[in-house]
């Protein structure tokens, strides 16, 4: 009768003495035997220890042996007011006994214990608090349960818990743990807050808490999104139930409180059920296998019907015929979940370890007045890449389990929809984890990309700028040792004819003009020694008739060769009027173009032609006629008197004076004695 608190897990667990933390009463003994999984050791721990030691150990004391039953053997016996144990009692085997006697003392709380397989290196027990430890972060093991009348936590998930709550106790709460298996926490220290709310979760209340300077959180997989019931992403259509609540009030309006008014925080009245008895459901179709994490949910939330349900279990299934009653590991019991208080308050329960399934049903047990509740589901997407499916065992098997079984599916309503659709096996159709390194490839990659086109576009702009800066520079025209108006009526001679409203008019031949042509004579002297002048730019033989002349003849004319050329050409090819440079032994002056006045008998007297040669000093050249024409040099004389000035340095007329030469006009002057 010496028993107190007791929870013997798997592989971890609670044990205190009775009426612990109070004075353990007079004359009681308890004994635990605690088993593992062979090949494992046990390793114990105390939270607190307070025994009488009066007698030195003799009738108030706690023994641990190696082992269980008449081969056991002692480890150690211990006693003491506030006796602090800081290291382990660690057995040789998988079993250990620990025995506890109360003789007659009047003082001494008893103890508290936590057991743990001795690869839980981390143990710590159910009354630890954040203020016991000094890291910012860190890593524990809890045993299994912490849920104890004697501990109080305030705060809950995502603001954090107060410091001064029971850590384990706080991990079953924010459903990191399981009270029932205990497990790994993952602690988080950071600065507190002036209020800390208080809920119901996991069977655990956690209380309003005044401000403090530390909370703590935890670090868990995330897995905790809702599922669609409280957004409208589960449909209408995949939210059924065993009955339907359908009334008329006394204004004489017709009430239906459907399946699809379960939805958590969604405004009117919620799912009731017609009958209120243990066998009544809310099914719940996710369309695809889900990881489920938890559930929360609410009563009626309407003030004037007072309607919640207090208990309850869940069952899950993937096909909606074969259903399998939700247990904790190493249960042989199904799990009963607390339920509400009242109809307002969100109650949260979570499923650990998660459930895995596509179809999801509650099943009340236990009720206020009437079945009525709003719902939501916690979990994620299922990916078989990431978490097993976890197998519960078979319940056992007997008539009442039988009859319940085949009341569930055979209860009918005229307005249940228990025939649902669903889809062939699906387990397959969730990304992978691999995913998440692509991902993350993908985030290191896209970025480089852009910096090199980037880099590249940029260099290419630079280039292309650079090189018109350069360009206007330089000009194309625009070099210091060239004559640019040579070289632009030189490279002329290449360009193609174009139209004639946009160029000079051409010089024209006629037919009989082009039979009398001949090649020239060039004078040797060109390809041996350069002249004193320069020759033109672009020479050589004309390809056609039409090719640009160096000279243009006068306006309102049509130019052409007055007499017939002695230079006759069987080829009939035609060259430029370009004056040749002379020997070195002739005249330094170019051939003197010849003006032809007995062509034109009309010409009137007292208009001076343009000579191409001026004279010396002021003197007018003498009146040749009116319009000029390009000659070239004869063979033999001719008819028509030419005159023509003398070169430097050779004896003839006017050989007193320098003779310079008049640059070749363009147009006909009208005037006598006016040079250009």
């Amino acid at each position: 009768d010496g028993c107190g608190h007791t929870v013997l897990g798997p592989e971890s667990g609670t044990l205190a003495s009775i009426n612990y933390p109070q004075t353990s009463p007079n004359s009681t003994v308890c004994e635990w035997e605690i088993r593992v999984k062979p090949g494992q050791r046990v390793q114990l721990k105390f939270g607190d220890f307070d025994i009488d030691d009066s007698d030195s150990c003799h009738s108030s004391y706690l023994r641990v042996h190696n082992g269980i039953g008449p081969t056991r053997t002692e480890i150690g016996k211990y006693c003491g007011f506030g006796f602090q144990m800081d290291g382990l009692i660690t057995s040789k085997s998988n079993e250990v006994t620990v025995q506890f006697m109360s003789g007659t003392h009047t003082s001494g709380r008893g103890f508290l214990a936590a057991y743990s397989t001795t690869d839980k290196s981390d143990l710590i027990t159910c009354l630890d608090n954040a203020s016991h430890f000094s890291e910012p972060e860190f890593n524990k093991y809890c045993p299994a349960g912490c849920v104890i009348p004697f501990a109080d936590i305030s705060g809950t998930i995502p603001h954090g818990y107060r410091d001064s709550s029971s850590l384990c106790m706080a991990g079953v709460h924010a459903g990191v743990v399981s009270n029932t298996l205990g497990g790994q926490i993952n602690v988080v220290i950071s600065k507190g807050i002036p209020y800390y709310e208080g809920s119901l979760a996991n069977n655990v209340t956690s209380k309003v808490g005044p401000l403090s300077t530390s909370l703590f959180t935890f670090k868990t997989s995330g897995c905790y999104g809702t599922l669609g019931m409280e957004s409208g992403v589960i449909p209408d259509s995949q939210i059924t139930a065993s009955s339907i609540l359908e009334w008329s009030d006394q204004t004489g309006q017709v009430n239906i409180w459907k399946p699809e008014n379960a939805r958590l925080k969604r405004v009117g009245p919620p799912w009731a059920a017609f009958i209120s008895d243990d066998h009544q459901w809310l099914q719940i179709d996710l369309n695809k296998e889900k990881r489920i994490t938890g559930i929360i949910t609410t009563g009626s939330t309407l003030a004037e019907y007072y309607y919640y349900v207090s208990a309850y279990r869940i069952l899950y299934s993937d096909d909606a015929q074969k259903w399998t009653v939700y247990r904790e590991p190493g249960m042989d019991k199904d799990k009963i979940f607390q339920g509400n208080t009242e109809l307002y308050q969100e109650v949260r329960n979570n499923f650990i370890p998660p459930i895995i399934a596509r179809f999801f049903r509650i099943n009340p047990l236990k009720w206020h007045q009437k079945i009525a509740m709003k719902v939501e589901l916690l979990g994620c997407q299922f990916s078989i890449g990431r978490a097993p499916k976890i197998t519960m065992p078979p319940p056992p098997q007997n008539k009442n389990d039988d009859k319940n079984d085949d009341f569930i599916h055979s209860v009918k309503t005229s307005l249940q929809t228990d025939k649902t659709t669903f889809t062939p096996e699906i387990k397959n159709t969730t990304v992978t984890p691999s995913v998440t390194k692509d991902v993350a490839l993908a985030a290191v990659l896209v970025p480089v990309l852009v910096m090199v086109f980037t880099t590249l576009i940029l260099i290419l702009v630079c280039a292309w700028h650079w090189r018109n800066r350069k360009k206007k520079s330089e000009g194309t025209y625009d070099l210091p040792y060239w004559d640019r108006a040579g070289w632009w009526k030189g490279m002329k001679q290449f360009l193609p004819t174009k139209s004639a409203e946009h160029e000079e008019t051409p010089v024209r031949y006629s037919s009989s003009e082009i039979s009398h042509l001949r090649p020239r004579e060039v004078p040797t002297m060109l390809q041996t020694e350069s002249a004193e002048y320069a020759q033109p730019l672009v020479g050589g033989i004309v390809g056609t008739l039409h090719q640009r002349s160096t000279f243009k003849p006068e306006e309102g004319k049509e130019a052409s060769y007055a007499d017939l050329d002695p230079y006759n050409s069987p080829i009939q090819e035609v060259y430029h009027a370009y004056a040749e440079p002379l020997p070195i032994t002739g005249p330094e002056y170019a051939t003197p173009i010849i003006m032809d006045m007995s062509s034109h008998p009309s010409t009137p007297l007292g208009v001076p032609s343009i000579s191409t040669f001026k004279a010396a000093g002021n003197q007018a050249p003498p009146l040749v006629g009116t319009y000029n024409k390009l000659l070239s040099r004869t063979d033999s004389t001719s008819s028509a008197q030419a005159l023509y000035d003398t070169p430097k340095g050779q004896p003839g007329p006017a050989a007193a004076n320098e003779l310079v030469y008049q640059v070749p006009q363009s147009v006909a002057h009208s005037t006598g004695n006016k040079d250009e």
